[in-house]
């Protein structure tokens, strides 16, 4: 007998020694294939997800082992823990003792650190691989410390199923972090692991409560808890039933386990209260619009002073099949409408091409075959910057962008990461800024937030430590650059905060509270998409409405629909945020402007106004609204430089109108001051610098008739201010006279057309077209 236990405690000795020797050139690790879960902000699980081999594996972390815990574990299973190195010698040669005393296998002698190698390495129970467990035991003491192997231990555990760990048995048996659990849950899932197949929680609780009470009086009077302590455990009934696993936030969820892989624990920056708070306001939104035929909705909260998305409401409700719930708004490439002219009149004014109070004209335009047209329908002469940009009218932002140039402003769209813009940059014209490019709403709101952080731009964060190992894996995530200056944020803001504009929900007055906020709106072609993207010094909310379907409906409008939810959103989750405002940039001053053109007065400019302007950076050009012209007494005829020497003249100030100005007051009969026609008598021949402009047709174009239709083709041309009429040639061919501003129609020919305007100057233009039927 003492031979064979000399035997042994040589032999195991010879493990310690070969298994150091082994781990110093191989090292031991273990990967045991964890569920992924996700936390909210506050470190509480929020969602988790089934491992690769479709069990519920819930890793569990050092908070969450309660000194409870902790010591009904140890007591059950290695009371020796914290002292041995994977291996027990004492329990070993108790258990031989036994084993060889009687001849069969009596008592086992495993330790955690050998259960834990069990069950990441299932084998066959034999003595040989008894013996390859106790080697692979000190590997795993060698190279991890007590806590991860007691981690991993509560981590792989089984308690039936597919479930396996402590920690997925509290969630889903009991509803519960396992740091909550009372002595008398923690006492039954204690017992469970060593007989999962036969106390089945929920099946039979009746069974296990006594199973749980005998362990629990076995424990009395050994000093492992107070005596009071488990006698009232005893007490405590059994209702644990089968619960489904946390499913919270499904849409941000699913885009954090996707980007993390095989991470087991991803700690979000989500808030959970404000999500769930907008969850429901954005589904009962829905709900009181489904009527109008629209379906869907996607919020996406970013808090500007932590960079952090807060609240990620992917569509109103996921588990929904009547409009796709399970697509993901947020990441949904859409028509962006309006949404895109703040960050082109920031560039503008960037680049000193404008400011606020800039006048440009509200007109009909054509921009080599794009005619542009307001949302209203309606055209509005001459206007300022800001009222363009707080009315969203579409000809002003066209004419900006040309200013601009298409280059440019693609440049400041791929800075701030939008990513189809990046792909079909090649592609892109003037249409651009009406919506024609596909956005995200994640971008739109990402692009809104440098406008809250004086112009820095940043990707925002979905973590609550942007330095894990998750984050990093976010190829996206940048860090933060300028794209605006932060004077022409100021100004961007200053300018959307304005309350009378005609992008307010009807009625908002007797409706909806107003927050103090910064917004724009925008509808796409077609009214597929409602957007309103709105932000203050804390928060940055980006709302789309509409049918994923992409069906358009004709009541969807970003000012109707969607401002509506955004109102609802910042009233929720920032209800007195009107506090801490914008501060005006000490660089942003303030000069006087003309108010006829908003640039620098000259002599005649009596009417001036208050505007902004940045030194070395805005322009200095004098106005020119009124031009100097030589008039006879009556101010009934004017005169050139090469004829006012021959006749009593005076000059008189008259409007400087832009050509298609004055043709758009023409066409509308609206009043306005006219210089005099020019002298009969004089014989000067006009040059071309003012000749006239065919707006259409456009030059080079083709266009496509009926036969079976009496189609004609309009022409329509500006003019210099002081010419009256016209005269058009078809191929050569006098067609007809007409005054300056009215549009003629004939029946053009198959072909080639050659198109000719004549002023009453002398001034003319030619433009060709092809006409096919």
């Amino acid at each position: 007998m003492k031979n064979k236990i000399s035997f042994f405690f040589t032999f195991l000795i010879s493990i310690i020694a070969v298994s150091i020797a082994i781990e110093a050139i191989f090292p031991f690790k273990i990967s045991p294939q964890y569920s992924t879960i996700i936390n909210d902000s506050e470190g509480k699980l929020i969602h988790a997800f089934l491992n690769k081999e479709d069990k519920w594996r819930l890793p569990i972390t050092e908070k969450e082992i309660s000194e409870k815990l902790e010591k009904a574990i140890l007591y059950k299973e290695d009371q020796w823990f914290y002292y041995h190195f994977g291996v027990n010698p004492l329990a070993i040669t108790r258990a031989a003792f036994r084993n060889i005393t009687t001849g069969r296998r009596t008592s086992g002698a495993s330790t955690i650190s050998m259960q834990v190698v069990r069950l990441l390495k299932p084998k066959k129970r034999t003595f040989g691989n008894k013996i390859i467990e106790m080697f692979q035991a000190i590997r795993l003491e060698l190279n991890y410390s007590k806590k991860e192997i007691l981690q991993t231990y509560l981590s792989i555990t089984p308690y039936g199923s597919n479930i396996e760990g402590l920690k997925s048995a509290s969630q889903l048996y009991f509803k519960k972090s396992p740091e909550l659990l009372s002595l008398a849950e923690i006492a039954t899932l204690t017992i469970i692991p060593n007989r999962p197949s036969s106390l089945r929680l929920g099946e039979n609780n009746a069974y296990i409560f006594a199973e749980r009470n005998k362990w629990l009086n076995n424990v009395l009077g050994k000093g492992v808890f107070g005596d009071s302590e488990i006698k009232d455990a005893m007490k405590e009934q059994l209702l644990a039933k089968r619960f489904e696993a946390p499913k919270l936030a499904p849409h941000f969820a699913n885009r954090l386990s996707k980007i993390g892989g095989n991470t087991a624990i991803i700690n979000s920056s989500l808030v959970l209260a404000s999500q769930q708070k907008l969850e429901l306001i954005t589904k009962n939104y829905v709900q009181r619009i489904i009527g109008l035929n629209i379906k869907n909705a996607a919020v996406l909260v970013i808090n500007n002073q932590t960079n952090k998305v807060e609240a990620y409401i992917g569509s109103a409700d996921f588990y929904s099949n009547l409009d796709g719930g399970q697509v993901d708004g947020i990441q949904a490439i859409r028509s962006p409408g309006s949404t895109l002219k703040p960050l082109l009149y920031a560039t503008a004014f960037d680049l000193g091409l404008v400011n606020p109070k800039t006048i440009i004209n509200d007109v009909p335009s054509n921009f080599m075959g794009f005619e542009p047209e307001n949302f209203d329908q309606q055209f509005h002469g001459k206007v300022t910057m800001e009222y363009a940009l707080a009315n969203s009218l579409n000809i002003p932002a066209v004419k900006t962008l040309k200013e601009v140039s298409t280059p440019i402003f693609v440049e400041q769209l791929k800075k701030a990461d939008f990513k189809a813009v990046k792909k079909n940059s090649a592609k892109l014209g003037l249409s651009l800024i009406l919506g024609g490019c596909g956005v995200t709403l994640e971008e739109l709101t990402t692009l809104f937030s440098a406008f809250a952080n004086k112009g820095i731009f940043a990707k925002p964060s979905f973590y609550k430590n942007e330095n894990s190992d998750v984050s990093r894996q976010e190829t996206s995530l940048g860090t933060g650059n300028e794209i605006i200056s932060k004077e022409a944020s100021y100004l961007i803001t200053k300018i959307l905060n304005q309350v009378t504009r005609p992008d307010l929900p009807n009625n908002y007055d007797y409706t909806y509270r107003m927050p103090k906020i910064a917004w724009k709106t925008g509808t796409s072609f077609g009214k597929k998409d409602a957007w309103s993207i709105g932000y203050n010094s804390k928060y940055t909310v980006g709302v789309w409405v509409g049918n994923f379907s992409g069906e358009g409906v004709p009541e969807l409008s970003g000012a109707n629909i969607a401002t509506p939810l955004l109102f609802e959103v910042f009233n929720s989750i920032d209800y007195n945020g009107n506090t801490n405002w914008f501060q005006i940039p000490k660089q942003l001053e303030m000069r006087k402007v003309c108010a006829e053109t908003g640039e620098v007065p000259n002599t005649f400019c009596t009417n001036q106004i208050l505007d902004y302007y940045r030194t070395g950076i805005s322009k200095t050009k004098l106005c020119e609204h009124l031009k100097a012209i030589s008039v006879n007494a009556n101010e009934t005829i004017s005169y050139c430089k090469s004829c006012e020497q021959e006749a009593e003249t005076h000059q008189k100030f008259y409007p400087n109108y832009a050509p298609e100005l004055l043709s758009y007051y023409e066409s509308k009969h609206i009043l306005h001051e006219k210089i005099p026609p020019h002298n009969p008598l004089c014989t000067r021949v006009f040059g071309n610098n003012k000749a006239p402009k065919i707006v259409f047709p456009v030059d080079g174009a083709e266009y496509y008739f009926d036969k079976l239709e009496n189609q004609k083709l309009l022409l329509n041309c500006q003019v210099a201010s002081d010419v009256l009429e016209v005269n058009w040639y078809i191929n050569d061919q006098f067609l007809q006279k007409a005054k300056a501003s009215e549009s003629v129609f004939y029946n053009p020919k198959a072909g080639k057309n050659k198109i000719s305007c004549v002023d009453d100057k002398g001034r003319n233009v030619d433009i060709e077209v092809v006409v096919r039927y």
